[in-house]
Order: C-alpha cells, then structure tokens, then sequence
C-alpha cells in the first residue's frame, strides 16, 4: 500500500524553524514506528507571495486537495502589512480552508502539570485542564455576503454578515458531539440567541441534532459571552465547546491563553470524511509567525509537533502513536526543557528550537 501523503507548508516567520523539527518527528516515525509518509513542500503566505505574487498559488490549491493532510506552520509578518487585503498573506489560509472545505475546527486547551504555574489563572482553576472548542470555520461573519466599506451618505459604513444554514451549523454540530463520544461526552453550545437571529436558528439546529441522533450526550447551551466569562472563572467545567465563526475565533484564544503560553497550542482544521473514510485536513499551531524572533532560534516547536500529533489521531487512526508523541512532549516538560516563551519568573538559560526537538526525539526513542 503506498504511504499516507502529507503536504507542508511551513509559511513565514518562524514557521520553517518550528516545521523543521516536525519534519524530525516524522522522520522518527518512519524509522523507528514503520509509519512512514510521503512528505511534499510548498509555499504558502508571504513566502508565496514573494515567490508567485498570491499566498496561495492554484498548484499549491490542488496538491492540498490531493494530499491525505496538509501541515501549515503561520502566516504573516509586517513586511506583507501594506499589500492589498486580496493578496494579504493570511488570504492564502482562508482559501485553503474554504476550498478544502474545513468547516469544523479543533482548538485544544490543555494544561500540562508541569506548565500550571504558567497561567494568569490560580493553579488550582487550571490544573489539569483539558477542553476543547469545536469552532465552526467556513461561514459566519467572516464569509458572508453582503459585506464591504461602502459610502453612506457623507461616510463610510462597514459592512459584514452573520450567516449559517441549517446544513452548515448541521454537521459541525455532529463533529462536536462524535468528539465529545470520545472524551467526556459532554458538548456546551454557546452563541447570542438572545439578541441575534443567527443565534437562535443554531440554537434550535443544535438542538435538534442532540436530540434526534447524540441524546446519550450532555448537552448545554450558554451565551458567547458568559461563555468567555465561565472560561476565566472556571474553565474545568467545559469539556467540548461548540461555537460559530466569530465566536469560536474569540473564545479559542482565550481558552489558549489560560494554558500559558500560544505556544503550547495545535490545532485541526477539518472536513467531510472522502472515500477512504479521511477527511479533509489541515494541522496548524495557534501561534502566528513571531516576526520579531525568527530565525534566533527562540521559536517553541511544540504546538507545531503536537498539531501533527493531532493528525496521527484524526487522519490517520494513530490514536496510539498521537499519545506517544503527546506524552514525549510532557515527560520533557516536566523533566524542566523550556524554551524562551516556557520561562518562569525564577529564570534560567531557555534551549533553542533545535534543542527542544532533540529533547523530544530523545524521548521518543525512551518510550520504545
């Protein structure tokens, strides 16, 4: 049978730092795990830009649509900030998501132990914390029509719309209650349905899916802002969030920040199962492109490793193999490996990029 096929695109900024030492995991798991890929390179943002004037060429397009995963490393960075908004380095990550068609998004916040002291919260509301946000990607606010700067009189007025579909809240209402199948069976539901339309209809949509075909999960429903409120109160009580576009965008972030550091944070990006039962997929960390220390060797790999932790599990059924990357990963922290950004406030010399990923190899290699 021929290998799985991976498509990266490490991006700009630190992006080909952190993907570098992805590239290191894979490699080990072909060497050591027989889990082999077949591994291509491209551009995407900026660095596509610079190279094809557009952040996303058409070829790049249709190899992401061929490729069994794509790995993205960030977009971005202040020499891209005066382009035009259609041909800005973040355009190329929002066609990739609409044309893969990537509705559902997972956003993980975990706290490992060794990092509990790393949060603005008190220890004890983030100890141990595991929840994850299922964001709705590929409608919403950031896609709907009509939407512009127009002229209004003797202004402007700018203009954006809130818009689902049954269908669309539909099926990542579904991705969120088979997730939550597999963890503690428990979906919280959050959006304005008490002063937005939108908010009612994915109320009830949400609503109906529970209670025709996922009645043995929890379900709950909470506004978008208490929900950002019960986050920074206490977090533990969520186990899978559901939420839209813009909601999901606002909410994820905050849940990231209890953990720490964005640095810790991957992501999955998916869409409707193929033939081969794999969805559409795209693995990304939370971080952005860290312009101000690319290329000095600060830049934390670790969400960018556990974003392709994320598609052993989800793309390729290595359930398995995602926890022994994921345990690697905390036996290092907890053996004390910090890079710059993981620094507490008792000091001590932080190791770079390349030494983290060492670090991790060489447990890797322990747990066998």
């Amino acid at each position: 049978m021929a290998n799985p096929t991976l498509l990266i695109l490490a991006g700009d900024g630190i992006g080909p730092e952190v993907m570098g030492q992805v590239t290191r995991v894979i490699d080990w798991f072909g060497a050591k795990r027989d889990l082999a890929f077949d591994v291509s390179h491209d551009l995407v943002g900026g660095a596509a830009y610079d190279a094809h004037g557009t952040p996303l060429h058409d070829d790049t397009m249709a190899k992401a649509l061929e490729a069994d995963a794509v790995l993205l490393g960030a977009v971005g960075g202040p020499k891209y900030d005066d382009l035009d908004f259609s041909v800005k380095p973040e355009r190329g990550l929002l066609r990739l998501r609409k044309e893969m068609d990537l509705f559902s998004n997972l956003r993980p916040a975990q706290c490992f132990d060794a990092l509990a002291d790393f949060s603005s919260l008190k220890k004890e509301l983030i100890a141990g914390l595991d929840i994850m946000i299922v964001r709705e990607l590929t409608s919403g606010v950031y896609f709907g029509e009509p939407r512009g700067i127009i002229e209004e009189g003797n202004e402007r007025v700018g203009i954006n719309t809130q818009r689902y579909t049954e269908s669309e809240i539909d099926r990542v209402a579904r991705s969120a209650f088979e997730l939550a199948r597999r963890r503690g069976n428990k979906v919280c539901s959050m959006e304005k349905a008490n002063v937005m339309e939108s908010g009612i209809l994915w109320r009830e949509v949400v609503q109906k899916v529970h209670d025709t075909d996922y009645p043995g999960v929890e379900l709950s429903h909470m506004y978008a802002d208490n929900g950002a409120m019960q986050l920074v109160r206490a977090p533990k009580q969520f186990d899978v969030i559901l939420t839209d576009n813009l909601f999901g965008d606002i909410l994820s972030d905050c849940a990231a920040m209890l953990t720490g550091s964005l640095g810790m944070l991957p992501s999955a990006s998916l869409g409707a199962p193929n033939a081969d039962g794999r969805p559409k997929a795209l693995y990304e960390p939370v971080h952005g492109s860290a312009p101000d220390i690319t290329g000095q060797g600060k830049a934390n790999p670790i969400a960018c490793i556990l974003s392709f932790a994320m598609a052993l599990r989800y793309s390729f059924d290595e359930g398995e193999e995602a926890t022994r990357l994921e345990r690697a990963v905390e036996k290092v922290l907890a053996d004390g490996a910090r890079t710059a950004d993981l620094m507490g406030p008792e000091g001590g010399t932080p190791i770079s990029t390349t030494q983290m990923g060492d670090a991790i190899l060489a447990a890797l290699d322990n747990s066998l």
